[in-house]
């Protein structure tokens, strides 16, 4: 068993095209990533933060608990949701706005351990949250940086 990662392009989650480069007449291999599936990554994301803004409206909370899961659910929301805008009109996500929105995760998987939350289920669900968050998140911002253009999924017939 070999200890070396693989490259392949189902491991990346990306597709490798070549382009021919007509002025120097070399080949060269592109990273091209599907904009159908990260799509559906941004908007799990998204839809995680608006559970974190429900979350301490449903489930027993203190006054500080409503204020953080609220207002980084509202900024985890949007900045998912801009990334899912961009891939619906087939460019790239933001790879500043997805690391963000990984740092943002990570603040609301700890936030339990420093702000009282006033229940451990609403203590719990935002753990897990935050750390959902930070892993999408932070695997969307690896997969745009790396790729060099976006491509949609091809329907076959």
């Amino acid at each position: 068993m070999s200890n070396t990662p693989s490259d392949s392009p189902a491991d990346r989650g990306t597709s490798t095209d070549t382009d021919t480069d007509t002025n120097a007449g070399t080949a060269r291999n592109r990273n091209v990533l599907n904009t159908d599936a990260m799509q559906w990554l941004s908007a799990l994301v998204a839809l995680v933060g608006l559970w974190l803004v429900a979350s301490p409206f449903l489930l027993e909370s203190t006054d500080a608990a409503i204020w953080n899961d609220t207002l980084v659910g509202t900024a985890i929301f949007l900045l998912a949701g801009y990334n899912f805008y961009r891939l619906t009109r087939d460019r790239l996500a933001n790879v500043s706005l997805a690391s963000l929105a990984a740092l943002l995760g990570l603040w609301i998987a700890i936030s339990p351990a420093v702000i009282e939350m006033g229940s451990g289920t609403l203590a719990t669900s935002t753990t897990l949250s935050g750390i959902a968050v930070a892993a999408l998140s932070a695997y969307s911002a690896y997969a745009n940086n790396n790729a060099d253009a976006p491509e949609r999924a091809r329907t076959r017939a």
